[in-house]
């Protein structure tokens, strides 16, 4: 049971850190002040940075990790280019990552509910994640 837990929970939050990186990557073009795009760039960088820890651990268990789901995905990337069509501010693109923050946030925390069994290693890591979200919202606020 804990392997397994383990394995689901990791998986999850590479298939989150992967999410928040790409909207990142969709959006950083985009950024017009150049503190809010360097914030998005570092960001950018610590996900990625948790994405190698997450793969470590993955590689542990012989597991691949998890694709976010095409179809989430797919959403996003619509949601984003049809906001920054009609309003391409700093504004709007503090709302989307305040938004894949949020919906972030939710999703790792009932997956940390869900994933009780999973090693101390795989939740820790969890929780990172988690914080990095909060943070990262709460630090674009001045951008809305």
């Amino acid at each position: 049971m804990i392997e397994q837990d383990t394995i689901r929970l990791l998986r999850e939050c590479d298939a989150g850190v992967r999410m928040g990186t790409a909207s990142m990557e969709d959006v950083l073009s985009h950024v017009k002040n150049s503190a809010f795009r360097d914030y998005l760039a570092g960001c950018k960088a610590e996900h990625e940075a948790l994405d190698n820890e997450i793969q470590a651990l993955l590689d542990r268990y012989h597991d691949s990790g998890k694709e976010p789901n095409p179809l989430a995905k797919g959403m996003s990337w619509v949601k984003t280019n049809v906001k920054l069509g009609m309003d391409g501010s700093d504004n709007t693109i503090a709302e989307l990552m305040t938004d894949g923050c949020n919906m972030g946030i939710k999703s790792l925390s009932q997956y940390l509910n869900q994933y009780q069994a999973a090693d101390e290693d795989s939740k820790n890591l969890a929780k990172r994640l988690i914080g990095l979200e909060e943070r990262m919202a709460s630090n674009i606020r001045q951008y809305l």
